[in-house]
């Protein structure tokens, strides 16, 4: 059996064009895994073997692959960077032990890198940070180490300095063991030479190292004591509390360098073997029951324990459905029957696969600890727990955000309607950020996604990977409705029809609920007016129709219905009669509610260049943005803004024309708020139109 303690499971996560796939390229070529990097520039790296990812230079799924470094495994996983496809970043974590944040030495911290640092810090994730691109025009290391400070509120620890910065960048001091390491102009990563400490340099690498040791020797008392004294700790303790401190998140371990220039990749991957947690050292899984609650027992990596594996991504390539595991604990052969614990089915396993982006290598077991794809398995979904049939349990759930935007196709032929329907569902099994539904009505294709690009990328892929041509509607923003006002009501619904009638009679409060709370059904009811048993049945009649609202037909949020008082009758009532009721009491009730249309706000991060902040802030306001923060940095502005998805349609062309093709943004979903009246009249107006059309 492999030693667990010589594995790491480790992401490499960033902002949109940090370099992290450049870096991974740098890892393989170093870790013997590939020969010739291929270029994210020229469309030929390794992890990105998309199309779409080669043509538009950015990742897209987040690609597997294993490599070994100092007799150490490291299963690497590369993910995207932009903001589409947080999703794809937010699964990859819950499976890692460990990651590498890559910052940009010009960019520093960019939008993306604060939401999947976030992402990183609720699932724990001990991280070592990278600053690539110190060979760029604009690079400064310490101004990037100020804003992992500032920005991400983090405590970086800085283990190496650059000697020299943009094109007179040469190499790397490690702070710890004052040693200079100098590449020459070759570009070969292994041509490097240790030097000492340029003498420019010296005191600030003994102003750095101090800083390092006084933070490290915090983790061990007696340590500190002796170092308080006077006495300076050896290497091997001093490493032994940056790693403790490491896996406690107490601080990252910082390094510098050029991925492209092949300048640094080396201190990284030592880092990460010295001190990014095996997968025994991390807080083990919490288990949970089917309502997602957590028992208090955990999955502990071992070898020995019963089986448990979290299916956290799918994949549909030309040899069949791809399903990626963590096996947390167990042991795991082909030809074993598993279950699953979603669905209660069990499933057999063919073939097991170690992958390296998309070539692969056949496996005949795997253990705790591996990160492993399993060819062919049926009906499993992203999430979903996989564990021995004698030992059933779920690990805890991964929960997604609902999509904010979606668009009406129609393949161009009609023939390739029954090709479209099967190419939609395994991209849906793929991501579930990405839903589709029929609109019953029209009979239209409804695909449903996180943003524009993503949903473009989902087309593109139809187009190209499927072969099925569409025509794409314009986008639809998800609005919503919900209730201002207080009403209590009462409502009787009775029908007499010879034999047994139905009769259900309630009183109950309607009320606004708390932003974010979606539905809440109460029963303070006494004397038994309405008997316990017909309360589900009440509850499900309003739930079910809160799918849609009285003004024009959206999903209504935020309701809370007290049902205080009613009445029943020995024969006629029943649960269907008290479920109609409710439904009655519903459609004759909101409207009185003050109903109101809200719609999703977005979280909007602007770049700009300093010269065009007045038209770039004049735009947002027109958009009916508000803005929140902005912040000058050394080669533009940040701003940040809450506005309306309805307004942010085609605003990345917008924005590429007021500042010369230099701006950049991106967005996420933020909260929900009250349509202006002007626009909701419109809205409704709009769908009213639709309505009648059909």
């Amino acid at each position: 059996m492999s030693d667990l303690s010589k594995y790491r499971n480790i992401g490499i996560f960033a902002h949109v064009d940090a370099g992290k796939t450049t870096t991974t390229e740098r890892i393989l070529k170093l870790t013997g895994k590939i020969h010739k990097t291929g270029e994210v520039h020229d469309g030929e790296s390794t992890t990105d073997f998309m199309e779409q990812e080669a043509e538009r230079g950015i990742t897209i799924q987040s690609a597997a692959t294993t490599c070994f470094w100092k007799d150490h495994r490291f299963n690497i996983i590369d993910t995207p960077g932009h903001v589409d496809f947080t999703v794809e970043v937010y699964r990859s974590l819950k499976v890692l032990d460990g990651g590498v944040g890559v910052f940009c030495g010009s960019g520093g911290v960019e939008p993306q890198s604060e939401t999947n640092w976030r992402y990183a810090n609720e699932s724990e994730v001990a991280r070592v940070i990278f600053v690539n691109k110190l060979d760029r025009m604009g690079a400064d290391f310490y101004r990037v180490v100020d804003q992992v400070k500032k920005v991400l509120g983090a405590n970086p620890l800085v283990m190496t300095l650059p000697i020299g910065i943009e094109d007179d960048f040469v190499g790397v001091v490690d702070v710890l063991e004052r040693k200079a390491y100098v590449w020459d102009d070759s570009g070969l990563p292994e041509n490097f030479e240790v030097q000492d400490v340029p003498a420019d340099m010296v005191d600030k690498v003994e102003e750095y190292r101090e800083q390092l040791i006084e933070t490290a020797v915090e983790q061990d008392d007696d340590l500190m004591m002796e170092y308080m004294e006077g006495e300076e700790p050896s290497i091997e303790d001093i490493k032994r509390c940056i790693r403790k401190g490491t896996i406690n998140l107490d601080f990252f371990p910082t390094y510098c360098g050029s991925a492209f220039k092949n300048k640094g990749v080396q201190n990284v991957l030592d880092a990460v073997v010295d001190y990014l947690p095996s997968p025994t050292e991390v807080e083990p899984q919490p288990l949970t029951d089917e309502e997602g609650n957590e028992t208090g027992e955990v999955a502990t990596v071992s070898v020995d324990e019963p089986l448990r594996m979290l299916a956290f991504k799918i994949m549909d390539d030309r040899f069949g459905a791809l399903t990626f595991v963590r096996i947390y604990s167990g042991k795991l052969n082909k030809g074993d029957t598993i279950l699953n614990s979603a669905t209660g089915k069990t499933e057999r396993i063919g073939r097991m696969v170690e992958m390296h982006a998309d070539e692969r290598t056949e496996l005949q077991s795997a253990q705790a600890g591996d990160i492993l794809a399993v060819v062919g398995m049926k009906n499993v979904q992203t999430g979903h727990t996989l564990c021995d049939p004698k030992h059933p349990c779920t690990l805890e759930a991964m929960v997604f955000p609902e999509p904010v935007i979606s668009i009406a196709v129609a393949p161009k032929d009609k023939g390739s309607t029954e090709k479209m329907g099967i190419a939609i569902g395994k991209m849906v099994a793929e991501d579930p950020s990405f839903q589709v539904e029929t609109d019953e009505d029209s009979g239209e294709t409804i695909l449903k996604g996180m943003g524009e690009l993503h949903l473009d990328i989902k087309v593109d892929i139809l187009k190209r990977t499927y072969g099925v041509e569409l025509n794409v509607g314009q986008p639809q923003v998800a609005y919503r409705e919900t209730i201002t006002l207080p009403v209590e009501d009462s409502y009787t619904h009775k029908k007499q029809s010879g034999g047994s009638g139905q009769f259900g009679k309630i009183d109950y409060r309607i009320r606004p609920g708390e932003p974010g709370s979606g539905f809440n059904f109460t029963s303070t009811v006494v004397g038994g007016n309405v008997p316990k048993e017909f309360f589900p049945a009440i509850e499900k009649g309003f739930k079910g129709m809160m799918e849609q609202g009285v003004l024009a037909g959206f999903p209504v949020l935020d309701v809370e219905v007290e049902l205080y008082d009613g009445g029943f009758h020995a024969v006629d009532s029943s649960a269907v009669a008290f479920e109609i009721a409710a439904k009655g009491a519903f459609r004759q009730s909101i409207p009185k509610a003050g109903p109101q249309l809200i719609e999703p706000i977005m979280k909007v991060d602007v770049f700009t260049p300093e010269d065009h902040v007045g038209d770039v802030i004049g735009d947002l306001n027109r958009r009916r943005g508000m803005i929140k923060d902005q912040e000058a940095g050394t080669t533009g502005v940040r701003i940040k803004a809450d506005v309306p998805l309805s307004e942010m349609f085609g605003y990345i062309g917008h924005l590429r024309t007021m500042t010369s093709g230099r701006g950049q943004f991106s967005m996420e979903f933020s909260h929900y708020m009250p349509c202006p009246q002007n626009v909701a009249d419109k809205v409704i107006e709009e769908v009213k139109a639709r309505n009648e059309k059909k």
